[in-house]
């Protein structure tokens, strides 16, 4: 069976020997080529048939959409297995272990039949039955694992190292709900539990054999050893149960098998039947109730005490429950710990599993005996770090209070490790720099005590981690220059850059199937297996025969969104229209609101100019506000009130359209994505890491309007200066506008136009039964603007009317489109996960 893991949980202190489990099976494998003869379709249709009445207990007849794809899921795993199953068992030289708060992996289906090469055997196999396959598939509910680029990115490396053949295991939490279901009530975000696992979830595989405990609280004491060793012992005062659930990520044509090992959590025991036998129903399951809270929910809001601690207990409970999953199978198949740097490569997805190095630190110190030396020397070459933002609120920081409280003995490796690490900076001090001693290891410090005395996450990361790496080259330089300009200035070799990449098989393949046949009938099927052929698309960018086929294929894909806006919103939308998509986490610094405030200038000017020949635009918006961001919320609701008011006027009809569609998600993207003409990537130049929209939005053809920030400077470096449309200040222009104590009152009294939007909606011109309802948005506009959005707001407006007038010449605006499309290779996930194979993990390829 699929990584058949026997793994039983040990207990907190158990020695070496007591510990070590039966032999797991290997995690991964390389699974044969399945059968493509003449008998597939009909194998595969009885299969799916007999999985709808022996498993599902369902007639044909009264099937619904849900019980069909269920079957039909259930009968693909059982091929995946049996392709797993054939293949040589083995124990790989090393292991990639993907530690990641989110996996945002979507419906799995369409990426399940397109590697495993069954899409078609399967559409016939369905349709004998009297099932439509597109059917099936819209009735599989996303998987509520992710938010946003953080857990896609993760869902894409997953699926190149299965298809490069790397062994690796990802971790992570199978949330009951989620981060939410988004709903709207007259344009303000409603939040709802996501229920993508009310039915269950067919790809999964139970593994109640690999549970392990997880403790919190408690107390630390200390024993003698021999030769005057003194070891520790955690007793903690609670234990939860961290049970393994495996989904297999199939790579492409099926030749390799990786697994995501999502941990949910139980207490220990179901009910306390004394309290439920003395007449307390609810108090003699509220333990259970604790426990279970850690995997109900992704993000719990942290806003309150009690919201914290529930955050930390989600990273520990998964973290700790990974590493001994992972240590245990090395030592099981390896015999010694020590060696795990050599058969094992753990990468950190962020600061959410920073609490690693001291997890790891006490798994090696405390239950295996190593000396603090070995431990130490095993721990910083196991593990990798990658940061995903210079923002200062997330770059993670925990109460020392709480730590001490939930954690106590993590929080005496953390100071211990502090204190060598800061005692050996004051040993040699600060060579060439004229710089105050206590200021500087005050900066190097995992302590930051200038804030109420916490624990730097960031900072414990980076020290305990071999590699630590950015996801775009400005990113990367500028972790060098701000966020650890000390810590890098103490290891210059450390910190290195690994641009981020999207699986071409999901956002080329799935997502745009009439494209990808353009594609290969137009430079051969090789293209499949190798996306650097697509620049052989380059050569046709101006042959109107190309060119014809290639707007059919976008214009198809308009025509299916615009269907889908009009059932979902009730907005009738022009497929002939420039189609403008800004779709991604509501965030002040991606500057949505930047995107909505042009566009009341521009309902503005086509108010003032009705008769001029205006170049017909639809704005579409998607994304989510966490629960507590207010100021993201009321962005929501600006821009679904701009919408109805822009909507419903006569007078600009046919020239504007806004639409905001709810509750937007993978298979949503997978929609709009090869829709879009015009990408937005609007963020703050230096504040967003890298993205991945960017890069799926170019790859289908939609030209980008964007600031250089992140990835944007690269893709303009592969797209060419001329296919892409840039404006704004850039990083250093950034740090230097906002030295300027009025830069916003400067910028808003320089441009009439900018001055007039702000006065338009702060008057209440959107919200006339509650006028005042924007104004905490424009008055920070006026006060503040952290983001800049004003001081970018007239050259945004300046490119934009330049888009307006490319769009206008359609073989201009052709010939960008196909050279995004054709130049876009370097960005897969596959050239990223080579990278970080050969230069982070030093692990050889499948």
């Amino acid at each position: 069976m699929l990584n058949d893991v026997l793994i039983r949980p040990a207990p907190q202190d158990a020695s070496r020997e007591e510990r070590a489990p039966e032999a797991p099976a290997p995690v991964s494998w390389t699974a044969p080529a399945l059968s493509a003869s003449g008998d597939a379709v009909v194998d595969l249709r009885e299969a799916i048939r007999a999985k709808l009445t022996f498993a599902l207990g369902r007639t044909p007849e009264a099937a619904r959409p849900r019980d069909w794809f269920a079957a039909t899921a259930l009968a693909l795993r059982d091929r995946i297995v049996a392709a797993c199953m054939a293949a040589e068992r083995r124990v790989p030289n090393k292991r990639v272990y993907y530690l990641s708060l989110e996996f945002l992996i979507g419906r799995l289906m369409s990426d399940a039949l397109n590697n495993l090469g069954l899409t078609e055997t399967t559409r016939s196999a369905l349709r004998e039955l009297g099932v439509d396959l597109d059917a099936v598939e819209e009735a599989e509910p996303d998987a509520a694992l992710g938010n946003g680029g953080l857990g896609r990115l993760a869902a894409c490396f997953m699926e190149s190292m299965a298809s490069l053949g790397i062994p690796a295991m990802g971790y992570g939490i199978r949330y009951d709900h989620g981060l939410f279901r988004q709903s709207f009530e007259d344009g303000w975000q409603r939040e709802a539990p996501e229920t993508w696992l009310a039915e269950g979830n067919p790809w999964e595989f139970a593994r109640p054999e690999a549970t392990y405990a997880i403790g919190f609280g408690g107390t630390v004491t200390m024993s003698s050893q021999a030769e005057g060793v003194i070891r520790r012992h955690w007793q903690p005062a609670e234990t939860v149960r961290a049970v393994a659930h495996d989904v297999p990520v199939v790579g492409w044509r099926g030749r390799h098998v990786n697994a995501l090992r999502l941990w949910k959590a139980e207490a220990g025991e179901p009910v306390d039947l004394a309290l439920f036998n003395g007449g307390d129903h609810v108090g003699a399951v509220a333990a259970r109730m604790r426990a279970e809270a850690i995997s109900r929910v992704l993000y719990p809001s942290d806003s309150s005490a009690a919201g914290q601690e529930l955050r930390l207990r989600q990273e520990y409970f998964f973290t700790a429950a990974s590493l001994q999953d992972l240590v245990a199978r090395h030592v099981a198949e390896r015999g010694d710990v020590r060696s795990l740097p050599d058969h094992a490569a753990i990468q950190l997805n962020d600061t959410h599993p920073a609490i690693a190095v001291p997890e790891l630190m006490r798994l090696l110190l405390d239950v295996y005996g190593l000396s603090w030396e070995d431990a130490w020397h095993v721990t910083t070459n196991t593990l990798h770090y990658t940061n995903h933002t210079l923002l200062p609120e997330a770059l993670e920081t925990w109460p020392v209070e709480l730590m001490e409280r939930l954690l106590p003995r993590h929080m005496q490796i953390i100071y211990l490790i502090n204190w060598m690490h800061l005692e050996e900076q004051a040993k040699h001090g600060r060579q060439g720099a004229e710089t105050d001693e206590a200021a500087y290891l005050a900066s190097i410090s995992l302590i930051d005590e200038s804030h109420g005395r916490r624990v730097r996450m960031g900072h414990l990361a980076f020290h305990g981690a071999r590699r630590v790496n950015g996801v775009s080259a400005l990113h990367t330089d500028l972790m060098r220059s701000t966020v650890f300009a000390d810590l890098h200035a103490l290891d210059p070799d450390k910190i290195v850059n690994k641009t981020n990449g999207i699986t071409f098989r999901r956002w080329f393949h799935n997502a745009n199937p009439g494209l990808t046949r353009l594609a290969v009938e137009t430079v051969g099927a090789g293209v499949l297996d190798d996306p650097e052929l697509l620049r052989g698309l380059e050569a046709h960018a101006e042959d109107p025969a190309f060119v014809a086929r290639y707007a059919a294929v976008r214009r198809q894909r308009k025509e299916a969104l615009s269907a889908l806006v009009a059932a979902r919103t009730g907005i009738d939308i022009d497929p002939d229209a420039l189609f403008d998509v800004q779709v991604k986490r509501i965030h002040e610094y991606k500057r949505q609101l930047l995107n909505v405030v042009e566009t009341v200038a521009l309902y503005q000017a086509i108010k003032a100019e009705p008769h001029r020949d205006w170049t017909p635009r639809v704005k579409i918006f998607a994304g989510k506000a966490a629960p507590s961001y207010v100021q993201a919320k009321l962005i929501i609701k600006l821009a679904c009130d701009v919408a109805k008011a822009v909507n419903d006027d006569p007078e600009v009809a046919g020239r504007l359209k806004v639409v905001f569609l709810p509750n937007y998600s993978v298979s949503l993207a997978e929609a709009i994505i090869p829709a879009a003409d015009l990408s937005e990537q609007i963020s703050t130049a230096g504040m967003e890491a890298s993205g991945t929209g960017n890069m799926k939005f170019a790859l289908n053809g939609a030209l980008t309007v964007g600031t250089l920030d992140g990835a944007n400077i690269e893709i303009r470096d592969h797209v060419g200066a001329e296919n892409i449309f840039i404006f704004g200040l850039e990083a250093d222009g950034v740090r230097d506008r906002l030295a300027v104590p009025d830069h916003a009152a400067r910028a808003i009294q320089a441009s009439p136009r900018l001055a007039a939007a702000l006065d338009m909606i702060a008057a209440g011109r959107f919200s006339p039964e509650e006028p005042g309802r924007f104004r905490p948005l424009t008055d920070d506009l006026r006060r503040r603007d952290q983001y800049l959005l004003t001081a970018d707001f007239d050259d945004y407006w300046r490119v934009q009317r330049s888009i307006d007038a490319a769009w206008r010449d359609p073989r201009g605006w052709w010939a960008k489109a196909i050279r995004n499309t054709a130049r876009m290779a370097w960005f897969s996930s596959d050239r990223a996960m080579r990278e970080y194979a050969a230069e982070i993990w030093r692990v050889r390829l499948g």
